[in-house]
């Protein structure tokens, strides 16, 4: 039993003996050989991603900051740099991982290589519809990185647009990593103006008009002070009248992403006219009906 893990070490001999395996010279030097391979090709692989990523990032950069006519717009150049750095990862990968195993393994037999060949096929089948399917969305400029989409029951801002993958970021925070052979149903929230409506609640008694104007005054002097807003915003007209109340619409076009922002800032700047002119807000009244006869003791 303990020959079995025993090492005897006499080069003179030719080799190393490992209990009753012997290992010569030469195959020490093979094995030395290839390790150190291994190492360099792994060296090379990282050096590799990390230099070609750091010129793709400073081409398109430049790009970005170009004043050419046919200069890419920053999403679409964002989204092409993703896509140049997934490409240069994957190919570094497989180039890679074919060198390492063709150390490891030495000549790989035309028989296992044929076999290898056909289940790799059949494996990769989700991987080639997904590339495909990447390029298809890159080329017909469904979505770019920093566009705000639904896919399917997933939304979010695009993160990165990859190889095989889409990743969104939502606004809890979350990431949703899509396979791109899996997209089909695209929403983009982020193409064209973007329309935002704030809601004027006053009592039903206020003079409609006179509302009216406050807030018109209040829209006009938001529109030059927001350099989001695109159109309007305006007053659409009375919406809705109620029992204690009577709704007014204001309406714009924002740019993408800051239909929000123009909606809250917008409907903080009404309440601070209202307030100003002394305009309350709108709540249940109750009036108390008397027939004029008081209680009268007997």
């Amino acid at each position: 039993m303990n020959n079995i893990f025993a090492l005897d070490v006499d080069l003179t001999k030719g080799g190393i003996n490992i209990g009753n395996i012997p290992i010569t010279t030469n195959q020490l030097t093979n094995l030395l050989f290839k390790v150190i391979s291994i190492a360099a090709i792994a060296i090379f692989m990282y050096l590799t991603i990390k230099i070609g990523s750091a010129i793709i990032h400073k081409f398109m950069e430049r790009q970005r900051k170009s004043n050419l006519k046919f200069t890419l717009n920053e999403k679409k150049s964002m989204t092409l740099e993703a896509i140049l750095k997934s490409i240069l990862r994957y190919g570094v990968y497989f180039f890679g991982i074919v060198g390492i195993l063709s150390q490891v393994f030495g000549a790989i037999s035309l028989t296992f290589a044929g076999i290898g060949g056909v289940a790799i096929a059949f494996g990769a089948q989700s991987i080639v519809k997904d590339i495909i399917n990447g390029f298809f969305i890159l080329f017909e400029d469904q979505f770019a990185v920093g566009d705000y989409i639904n896919i399917d029951d997933k939304g979010g801002i695009v993160e990165s647009i990859e190889l095989r993958v889409t990743k969104l970021r939502d606004f809890n925070g979350d990431l949703h990593i899509i396979p791109n052979g899996l997209i089909s149903k695209i929403t983009n929230h982020s193409r064209g103006d973007m329309r935002f409506a704030v809601d004027v609640e006053v009592p039903y008694d206020e003079d409609i008009d006179r509302i009216i104007g406050i807030v018109s005054q209040v829209c006009g002097e938001f529109k030059d002070s927001n350099e989001n807003v695109l159109e309007g915003p305006k007053v659409l007209g009375v919406s809705a009248i109620r029992e204690s109340s009577q709704t007014i619409r204001v309406i714009g076009r924002a740019k993408p992403l800051t239909q929000g922002e123009c909606e809250m800032s917008l409907r903080r700047e009404i309440k601070k006219a209202l307030d100003k002119e002394k305009v309350e807000a709108p709540y249940q009244k109750r009036k108390i009906l008397s027939d004029g006869k008081g209680d009268k003791n007997a």
